[in-house]
């Protein structure tokens, strides 16, 4: 399972896995205290969610905490550059 950050804007990410766009990672508040919570597109039932969402949305204190939370994922910009 390859997860991937796509950057749409400063504090915004598309989660794909495997290519398709499945959740979104967004930061809320100033930089210094911001928290960033990853939410799935759609509200799977527990078993059919793709690890590692226990929940249907995740909070972290950092974008790295969730890169590292999502397997290390990948950043990608919208152009595509890494």
């Amino acid at each position: 399972m390859a997860y991937r950050l796509l950057r749409l804007a400063p504090g915004s990410y598309d989660v794909l896995l495997n290519g398709v766009i499945i959740a979104s990672l967004v930061r809320s508040g100033e930089t210094h205290d911001a928290t960033w919570t990853a939410e799935l597109l759609v509200d799977l039932p527990p078993g059919e969610r793709p690890a590692p969402f226990i929940e249907v949305e995740h909070t972290f204190g950092s974008l790295e905490e969730a890169q590292h939370w999502l397997g290390d994922a990948e950043i990608r910009g919208a152009g595509g550059e890494a």
